[in-house]
């Protein structure tokens, strides 16, 4: 169910129902009200027959529930909106269980359901995590790190990433110990630097090499990679991100919670992703 559709559905149809029984129907009953209370005579008058207005309860829910609706719509459309990480292809950075709020405003404002542009703000920079709509099913959300921007020629070589023809700094820095439930434990861990980027940490799985090769990103489209090297579907497989895609950067985690390994974690709660320790 696309919960973003549901959402403008119910905001419309609450608001419009608001809209109809005030400019059409609340009239009438309150000339129907007036007209009886005359009826009854000067006294029922006074007592303030004529201004009971009896709403029916469909238009008495939708008055209640639409400045609701609206202002979860306008929040989540515009501003900010929360998601779930389900697999551990951006780990060390993000685990599975963090949930994590996505600012929707930084890559520009867009219409919901349609995900048309309407005020642009600003662009995806190197390093960003960004949320996006899987170019394959479009339907689905995926989480990734932008490393390609359009015009760049990204090359991934024995473990090792080319942006424009110049390495990108990499410093080995041990072994990775695994989460709470040892997922991915003894992997190499690394802190990668990409240019005009932050350092961040990236994991890599020297026995399980794939994914190399080189690739110009076009205009209007990115580049994607998860910082678990070796365990992300990513661009180097089924190519690159369009601009019209973009969800929004992940910028905090604001809980951890995984419900089949180890619960919660307090530690996490908070924790900006731009400035997640690289010690």
């Amino acid at each position: 169910m696309d919960f973003e559709l549901l959402l403008v559905v119910a905001t419309f149809v609450s608001g419009l129902i608001w809209l109809i029984d005030r400019l059409v129907f609340r009239p009438k009953r309150r000339a129907r009200l007036s007209s009886e209370a005359q009826q009854l005579g000067a006294e029922a008058g006074v007592d303030g027959g004529a201004d009971k207005d009896h709403e029916p309860l469909l238009v008495d829910y939708a008055k209640s529930f639409f400045p609701i609706l609206l202002a979860v719509l306008v929040i989540r459309s515009f501003l900010f909106e929360p998601f779930r990480i389900p697999s551990g292809s951006m780990m060390p950075t993000l685990l599975i269980g963090d949930f994590i709020m996505v600012n929707k405003f930084t890559y520009g404002l867009r219409l919901p359901v349609v995900n048309t542009k309407v005020v642009p703000i600003g662009e995806p920079e190197r390093g960003d995590v960004a949320v996006f709509r899987y170019p394959e099913q479009p339907d689905v959300d995926y989480i990734k790190r932008i490393v390609g921007l359009p015009g760049d020629t990204v090359r991934v070589d024995n473990e090792r990433l080319w942006i424009n023809d110049e390495p990108v700094p990499l410093e080995t820095t041990g072994r990775y110990e695994g989460d709470a439930n040892l997922k991915h434990a003894g992997l190499t861990m690394a802190v990668e630097t990409l240019p005009d980027g932050g350092p961040h940490q990236i994991l890599i799985d020297t026995d399980r090499r794939l994914g190399e090769g080189q690739w110009t990103v076009p205009e209007g489209h990115y580049f994607v990679m998860g910082d678990n090297r070796n365990h992300s579907n990513d661009s180097r497989f089924w190519g690159f991100v369009p601009e019209s895609n973009l969800v929004g950067k992940a910028v905090m985690i604001w809980l951890h919670w995984n419900w089949q390994d180890g619960g919660f974690d307090t530690g996490r709660i908070g924790r900006s992703i731009d400035t997640i320790d690289t010690d």
